[in-house]
């Protein structure tokens, strides 16, 4: 049965395989505490800082330990270029140390420009989708996609914000065609590839999120600097890889993107805030039940528009399940776990976003990290 096109959150939020499933996850927590405080934590993704080397006086690591964080998300800068491979390790023990709930420890480790974990610190040489969707090989795919799987899992990265399933429309885009991001404009190829990527991030533990949905690859600007309106350019094709991959029940989560898009919302928000791309079209039409994450927040193409706030509650009444604050921003635009997480509550205690908003979106969470 599918419990979420029927509305049913808070039936299986009281079932006994539930129990059973958040009793697994909650180590040290007994069942009858998950508090609204601990689900909305659960949604909030942040970036660790600017350091590569953690200490224990660390305000993430009093955030992690407090609830009101569901998992980080890491980048180069975070590598020490001293000792990459013990330093690395060490950060993301501490940080699961101090979290009840397993966090997730995601990255962007598509390959080749969009690569933290570089050769020059040790580790594997990586490729661009691009290259590997030309030579349409999947045992290379293969091969490239369990050399990252397998670094991300010894280094207890359990999520590789990857593959990136965006159809190659527009050749000359700026953050996807134009750096080689995509396997192919075919998007049959593309499903094909990120298939594989996804199977062998899997044999090696590891889950995935696709990205960035419903599309990306016909812009003609980039989101992390404003609005980027697909609506003249966008392909209904491009909606087939996420068809495809959900269909094969190999999805782990899927990413939005801050593109506009006036085909599939003719009010022209944002996909990230739209009620009709992920409730209507990623949740009814294509059937997706699972973890929505939303692409970094402090992007201009939110951020510039929205204000703090407003863009929080339009994300999470759309049908956002994970919210991430990467924190690539200067020092005064930045936003702690805290302020994201006391924000939320007081729009669910002032009655502007629902309890069972925030349990259907917890439920969601706790069954992908039981698969961790």
């Amino acid at each position: 049965m599918n419990v979420f096109a029927l509305g049913l959150g808070l039936l299986v939020f009281n079932s006994p395989s539930f129990s059973q499933e958040v009793t697994s996850i909650h180590s040290d927590l007994p069942e009858d505490s998950i508090s609204l405080e601990i689900m909305i934590g659960q949604m909030i993704i942040t970036g660790i800082g600017d350091f590569s080397y953690i200490t224990e006086k660390e305000e993430i690591l009093n955030e992690i330990e407090k609830g009101y964080v569901t998992g980080v998300v890491l980048f180069e800068k975070n590598i020490n270029k001293k000792s990459p491979e013990k330093q690395l390790k060490r950060t993301i023990d501490m940080l699961q140390a101090k979290s009840a709930i397993p966090l997730f420890i995601s990255i962007d480790e598509e390959g080749g420009r969009v690569n933290r974990l570089k050769p020059k610190y040790g580790f594997p040489e990586t490729v661009k989708a691009q290259y590997l969707g030309e030579i349409n090989n999947l045992d290379s795919t293969s091969f490239y996609a369990n050399n990252t799987a397998k670094v991300l899992a010894s280094l207890g990265i359990n999520v590789n914000l990857a593959p990136n399933v965006d159809v190659d429309v527009n050749p000359k885009n700026p953050v996807i065609g134009g750096m080689g991001r995509s396997f192919s404009p075919d998007e049959k190829l593309v499903a094909k590839h990120a298939a594989q990527v996804i199977r062998t991030h899997h044999e090696n533990g590891v889950l995935t999120v696709l990205k960035h949905f419903p599309g990306h690859g016909s812009s003609h600007a980039d989101t992390h600097l404003g609005i980027a309106d697909v609506t003249d350019y966008w392909q209904f094709k491009e909606l087939m890889p996420y068809k495809y991959l959900i269909d094969s029940a190999l999805v782990d989560g899927i990413m939005t993107a801050h593109i506009v898009n006036g085909h599939l919302d003719e009010n022209k928000l944002p996909a990230t805030l739209s009620p009709f791309i992920i409730n209507n079209i990623l949740r009814n039409v294509l059937e997706y039940d699972g973890v929505v994450f939303s692409d970094d927040m402090q992007m201009h193409a939110i951020s510039k528009h929205y204000g703090f706030e407003q863009s929080l509650k339009m994300a999470i009444e759309a049908g956002v399940d994970v919210l991430m604050f990467a924190n690539m921003v200067e020092e005064n635009e930045r936003k702690t776990p805290t302020q994201i997480h006391d924000a939320i509550l007081e729009m669910v205690n002032a009655g502007e976003i629902t309890r069972e908003r925030i349990e259907t979106s917890y439920l969601r969470i706790i069954q992908m990290k039981s698969r961790l």
